[in-house]
């Protein structure tokens, strides 16, 4: 009689297993199809990618201080041609 016992415990111990495997797979399943979805949904919002977005950040600051560097070379000239008309 305890060799019954202990075959269903075996079994129940393998069904365990087998069902715990069966968990694992479905959640990785679920968790490719989610990032899918996830993955479609973004590309049809047009959101930028966090390296493009650095890369135009970064353009827009060199843009800015050759912007101002640009500004105070003007604004030198002019006070040069100021002197020089007078």
């Amino acid at each position: 009689m305890s060799t019954g016992a202990n075959r269903i415990l075996d079994d129940f111990a393998k069904l365990m297993t087998d069902a715990a495997g069966a968990a694992q797979g479905v959640r990785h399943e679920v968790e490719t199809a989610f990032r899918a979805q996830a993955e479609r949904a973004l590309n049809s919002l047009d959101v930028v990618k966090r390296e493009e977005f650095e890369a135009v950040r970064e353009m827009a600051v060199k843009a800015r201080e050759e912007n101002e560097a640009l500004l105070s070379r003007i604004a030198a000239l002019e006070a040069r041609l100021a002197e020089v008309g007078k």
